[in-house]
């Protein structure tokens, strides 16, 4: 009976061309992209935006999925960070989503218009969420800070392969990249020094399992005094609150991060009668 199935399944999928689940085709729609809601209703910035991911990404966006970040999406995030609170005329900054590109992750900002943000911070607060894959675009039709993008990017890789984040892992990917924008704002402290300053406390109070702020507090501390890169006390201590809340959610990221790696690994190695079964429930 089963090789008899197998037989009509072939057949139908050699004649007929049948749609697989997504995850089991090398075809399967791995690009996304996030528009915030005053991008999107607006004909000329989403013009403005679709040119920079045409031209940087070389993608038709008209064949590409996409979703709408709404100022009540990122208010539910910043609220709860910073305090802020944004209108529906506020919410400009976009990111396209490519995981058809494999290997370390990559982030290309549109540096014109994406004013506080770089490519590396987005980078540290990605990788916080368990996100190492696929290349990532991130521009606004109008000068922004970029905070706002976080969300939409995370969002777009929930969409592009069907695998949850963890709501504790969103938040603290958000507050990393949030407490930083702040940091540069507030310190005066290139974008730069202060990535430095985060990837390499992050990388030590991973590596020893640390979670006590204090000790984070002076392992900043040390490291900001060897390498001359002043920091309020104030965002010292905010800095260590988030690295802190990074640490603490490691085994959700690296939960995630392993099915990320697994739709990846489907994606290049294409589908397998037991999976197409499995789906099916057969």
């Amino acid at each position: 009976m089963r090789k008899s199935l197998i037989g009509i399944i072939l057949l139908s999928i050699v004649i007929f061309g049948i749609a697989l689940p997504i995850g089991f085709s090398a075809q399967s729609n791995t690009k996304v992209i996030t528009y915030g809601e005053t991008t999107y209703n607006n004909a000329n910035y989403k013009s403005v935006v679709d040119d920079f991911f045409k031209q940087q990404a070389h993608v038709d966006v008209k064949s590409i999925d996409s979703k709408i970040i709404t100022a009540g999406e990122v208010n539910k995030v910043a609220s709860t960070i910073t305090g802020k609170t944004y209108t529906s005329g506020q919410i400009f900054s976009s990111a396209l989503v490519d995981l058809s590109e494999q290997g370390n992750i990559k982030v290309t900002v549109d540096k014109s218009k994406i004013t506080t943000i770089t490519a590396d911070m987005y980078i540290s607060a990605l990788k916080s969420a368990g996100i190492t894959h696929g290349h990532v675009y991130v521009t606004s039709p109008v000068s922004a800070t970029g905070e706002s993008a976080l969300a939409g990017i995370m969002n777009s890789y929930e969409a592009a392969t069907d695998v949850k984040i963890p709501e504790k892992v969103k938040q603290a990917a958000n507050d990393e990249i949030y407490t930083e924008a702040a940091i540069v704002e507030k310190d005066n402290v290139t974008p730069e020094d202060l990535t430095k300053v985060v990837d390499n406390v992050k990388d030590t109070v991973q590596k020893n399992n640390i979670t006590d702020h204090k000790t984070i507090v002076n392992i900043i501390n040390n490291y900001t005094v060897n390498n001359n890169i002043k920091l309020s006390n104030s965002s010292i201590e905010n800095l260590a609150t988030s690295i802190g809340g990074v640490q603490s959610v490691q085994g959700d990221v690296q939960n995630y991060s392993n099915k990320v790696t697994n739709f990846v690994s489907n994606q290049s190695g294409g589908f397998s009668l037991d999976q197409i079964f499995s789906k099916l429930g057969l």
